[in-house]
């Protein structure tokens, strides 16, 4: 039940997007030709007035066809519009992402009572490091190596992403009455404290709680949703670096999956329903962010090419033919799609090897 759950909304996350481009589209005149759910052969097709709607075979994809690389005389064309009507249209698509991430979200959140913050109200007995010169009750802690911190998962992300890098010291800003406090490389990691009477692994800290009005519930929904982009910058950030590798790539079927096993691991249906939600809403923000990437064939790379040939024409005085930037996207798809073949096979053979072990 999970992997068909899964499957929809992944099916659900594409089509909101080319929706977005559609959507956009129509509302600024430009003729589309195709509007299509899914990839491969038609399982069902409608025309309409000029727009051919489609349902394809293969639920992972999707696209909106308006004749993007080819130069036209048709004043509705989209190589016919002014530059600023092709961004709207071209970011659009990871506009309508992120918003139904952001709905999602508020939607999860909606109905919690309270919120955890980021004010130290207690320190466990034996917590090292207190006072002055450590952390002491009335600190409320701003930001973790950089990165400001809004609730309590804030903190809960970033000293994880530590660990995960083999470090427990971080550079903490926190304010302490009415001044700042800097504590660069402060140790934080898990010990055992007692807790309701029984010793658990933690950090000792115990943090405020917030209560959870209308405002905090859509304003913790929108640092969530926030903290999804932020999430995403430091993973990018990771494989530039070599922090991370080819192997924690996923597609497709590897996310499929990691949403199957949040569901199958979840105690009931109804908290199953809830994480596969909360996940779907990090994979929309997920897919926003990536297609807006300086990369020839996505969104992004397309609308960097505006700019380039803006630049171009104001320095040669003509314009460039839609066909060369084509032929670039073009070989960009192809080299994309072998990437795409390369993270399927490893999809694949580590969920093969999951299931073997």
């Amino acid at each position: 039940m999970y992997i068909v759950l899964s499957i929809i909304a992944f099916g659900i996350l594409i089509a909101v997007h080319e929706l977005g481009h559609f959507t956009a589209a129509k509302l600024l005149k430009v003729r589309v030709k195709e509007f299509a759910i899914g990839m491969g052969p038609k399982l069902l097709k409608k025309q309409g007035k000029e727009t051919l709607y489609s349902l394809r075979v293969l639920p992972f994809g999707g696209f909106c066809a308006m004749d993007e690389d080819t130069a036209s005389d048709d004043p509705r064309a989209f190589t016919s519009q002014k530059r600023w009507r092709r961004v709207i249209i071209l970011a659009s698509g990871s506009l309508a992402n992120i918003i139904i991430a952001l709905i999602i979200i508020i939607i999860l959140t909606l109905g919690e009572t309270w919120f955890v913050g980021t004010t130290i109200v207690d320190l466990a007995d034996g917590f090292p490091n207190r006072g002055e010169n450590g952390l002491m009750p009335g600190d409320t802690l701003l930001s973790m190596n950089g990165e400001r911190l809004y609730y309590s998962d804030d903190f809960l992300m970033f000293i994880g992403l530590a660990e995960n890098s083999g470090n427990s010291r971080v550079d903490l800003v926190v304010r302490r009455g009415d001044e700042k406090v800097t504590l660069n490389d402060f140790p934080l990691e898990r010990r055992e404290y007692m807790l309701d009477g029984e010793m658990r692994l933690r950090f000792g800290i115990t943090f405020n709680l917030i209560e959870g009005t209308l405002a905090e519930q859509l304003r913790y929904a929108s640092y969530r949703t926030m903290n999804f982009v932020r999430l995403i910058r430091v993973s990018l950030a990771q494989l530039i670096s070599g922090a991370a590798g080819f192997r924690d790539l996923s597609g497709p079927v590897g996310i499929v999956d990691a949403m199957n096993t949040v569901g199958q691991k979840s105690p009931t249906v109804g908290i199953a329903l809830g994480n596969i939600a909360f996940f779907t809403a990090f994979i929309g923000v997920n897919l926003a962010i990536m297609n807006m990437l300086p990369i020839p064939a996505l969104d992004g790379g397309r609308i960097l090419f505006l700019f380039i040939g803006w630049v171009i024409e104001k320095i040669l005085r003509r314009r460039l033919d839609p066909k060369y930037e084509g032929y670039i996207h073009a070989g960009a798809m192809v080299l994309l799609f072998g990437l795409m073949i390369l993270v399927l096979a490893s999809d694949v053979l580590k969920l093969v090897g999951g299931r073997l072990s």
